[in-house]
């Protein structure tokens, strides 16, 4: 893991995959709610974590230089949501042809995955999710659609996700859900966040 300033106030920890990106996005949840790192912001992504609100990035980036390696995140720990999901999307029989296995098969494993939210992005509500195995990844599609359907269960590369509104999309569909993921109304907002255990259970 490494550490960089970024801007005036914030830190960037560049890791090296994805489960990293975990084990230091909850070790660094931990320790703010312990009171030993003050930060106001704490964003996953991709490869990296984001420490935004800092009013010394200098000495925060030492404090954390000097943490052990946090242990890699199980996958026992955590909230879990099960997502009703109706497997009926227009991709389905695509990607089941891409696993090589029939559209049941397709649907079975991914009940039988737990996914965990990595980090969340492209729009409010909207969650990366991590869990498929290796050599489980999806392709985009060539063109994307123009609409995608709020609800929308899909795949892409070694992630799912959900759409909570309809946008624009190219990843494979392979079902839709009547869960409002994002409500402006509800604390959090979202209701996948970073760390939480997914079941996408047939309904």
């Amino acid at each position: 893991m490494r550490i960089r300033e970024v801007g005036a106030g914030a830190l960037l920890l560049e890791c090296d995959d994805g489960a990293q990106v975990e084990a230091w996005r909850a070790e660094l949840w931990r320790q703010r709610a312990a009171g030993r790192l003050a930060a106001t912001e704490i964003v996953p992504a991709a490869r990296t974590v984001l420490l935004d609100g800092l009013t010394d990035p200098a000495a925060t980036a030492t404090l954390i230089a000097g943490w052990p390696p946090p242990p890699a995140a199980g996958t026992a720990t955590g909230t879990l949501v099960q997502i009703p999901t109706r497997y009926d999307g227009p991709d389905l029989e695509a990607v089941a042809g891409h696993w090589g296995v029939p559209p049941a098969e397709a649907v079975r494993r991914l009940t039988d995955t737990e996914f965990r939210v990595a980090f969340a992005g492209f729009a409010p509500g909207f969650a990366y999710l991590r869990g498929l195995p290796e050599g489980w990844e999806v392709p985009r599609l060539a063109t994307p659609r123009t609409v995608v359907p709020a609800g929308s269960v899909a795949l892409a590369g070694p992630y799912a996700g959900i759409y909570p509104t309809a946008s624009p999309g190219g990843w494979q569909l392979v079902g839709h859900t009547d869960v409002t993921l994002f409500d402006v109304h509800r604390e959090p907002p979202a209701l996948l966040m970073p760390g939480t255990r997914v079941r996408l259970v047939a309904r």
